[in-house]
């Protein structure tokens, strides 16, 4: 019988908690990661209040030096830790993939100098339009379309760019290429990229609309992932039947595998936030996994270097809190967590390495403190545990310490 008979895990995404250990190895525009700290430096830097996620333990998690402006409770409602990555990145994949049981020991291709002539000349031949080859090096995602989403525009050429992460990224405005001719370049680039010297995590199709000097992406965006390269905990709970529930890029990131009700994009979190809040009510949703990432943090903020904007984005997901803690039913258990960290007072724009929190919160939880400072995987282990099946390849569970 299950402890829980429903989960929530809501990833954060890139709110890590301080550097790891081996942080010194990754390096972001030529500065080791090493001093890197997501929520401590906005905490220190432009001020954190984050209430709720404070009463259920976040300013008890073990650090060196404690969140300046986030106060530990002497009595949290919950569970908290901070949580290791063991696979080789720091990436999206490589932080969900590891979350769910596996271990990347080899990571995916990344093109700091740009694809090679070969991908790009087989897209255009695919497609029928030119690529505009100064956009092909890693690149802001508003920066390359205030760049050169003037000249597509004017010539209809494809905009290809990538970053730190192992992505290729097409910009195109939706009024000169449509979506639908977008998707399906996007599936072809897919297509050329699953083997070495290009395996790339995911393709990732970036509309936009707008004029000159005022360029919006839009909510139309679209991940095409490879799959896992083995089972994952969310395979396992499929197999034995459990519901699997996805909330925002989730299916995009595990390529569908595993997930038997994916609930669609987020517009945003707030959006996120809403279907999540659909999905814990829906009436057939009586047992199972529900899974959602919100990715604002990372994506607007993180990447833009925004301390402020992040930080008022951890505000307005904490005044939310509450109502995901009203919609949850006396035997739910949530997990808030993150996938690596992206530190916006930091050198360049890339992903830091970092510890992810973990909180941990239940209604019928008596009670309080902190677990173990383990893995990424432990999360899936103890998903696993919790519904009697399987782990996947790494993590322990830490079911029996919530009490």
């Amino acid at each position: 019988m299950s402890k829980f008979k429903r989960i929530h895990l809501v990833v954060l995404d890139s709110v890590g908690i301080g550097a790891a250990p081996d942080a010194h190895n990754f390096v972001n525009a030529g500065v080791p990661d090493g001093a890197s700290d997501t929520l401590g430096h906005i905490s220190k830097s432009v001020g954190l209040n984050v209430p709720n996620m404070a009463k259920i333990g976040l300013g008890n998690i073990p650090r060196e030096t404690p969140l300046k402006t986030v106060p530990a409770e002497s009595n949290p409602t919950g569970y908290a830790t901070k949580l290791e990555e063991v696979s080789l990145g720091k990436d999206t994949m490589t932080g969900h993939w590891e979350i769910m049981g596996l271990n990347i020991t080899e990571p995916f291709d990344t093109f700091w100098n740009g694809f090679p002539e070969e991908i790009l000349t087989k897209i255009e031949e695919f497609s029928g339009r030119k690529v505009i080859r100064e956009a092909n090096k890693p690149y802001s995602g508003t920066a390359v379309i205030d760049d050169f989403g003037p000249r597509q525009m004017e010539t209809g050429e494809l905009i290809i760019y990538t970053s730190a992460d192992p992505v290729l990224q097409i910009a195109a405005h939706e009024d000169i290429i449509p979506l639908d001719e977008l998707y399906r370049i996007c599936e072809y680039a897919r297509s050329i990229t699953l083997e070495r010297p290009a395996l790339l995590g995911r393709i990732i199709a970036r509309p936009y609309v707008g004029e000159p000097g005022n360029f919006t992406r839009t909510a139309n965006r679209r991940d095409l992932a490879v799959s896992p390269f083995a089972p994952t905990v969310l395979d396992k709970l499929n197999e034995a039947g459990i519901d699997t529930y996805s909330v925002g890029k989730i299916s995009d990131i595990f390529n569908g595998a595993g997930i038997n009700h994916d609930m669609g994009h987020n517009k945003s979190n707030s959006h996120g936030i809403d279907t999540l809040l659909t999905t814990m009510g829906l009436a057939e949703f009586e047992k199972g996994f529900s899974f959602t990432n919100l990715v604002d943090f990372d994506a607007l903020y993180g990447h833009r270097r925004d301390p402020h904007g992040y930080r008022d984005c951890l505000h307005e997901f904490d005044e939310r809190l509450p109502e995901l803690i009203a919609a949850m039913r006396e035997d739910d258990l949530l997990m808030i967590t993150a996938d690596h960290g992206n530190d916006p007072t930091y050198a360049g724009t890339d992903h830091t390495r970092e510890y992810i929190p973990l909180l941990a919160y239940s209604p019928s939880l008596k009670g309080n403190g902190h677990l173990p400072i383990g893995h990424f995987a432990d999360i899936s282990a103890t998903i696993a545990d919790n519904f009697g099946v399987d782990k996947a390849m790494i993590g322990e569970s830490f079911l029996d310490k919530l009490v």
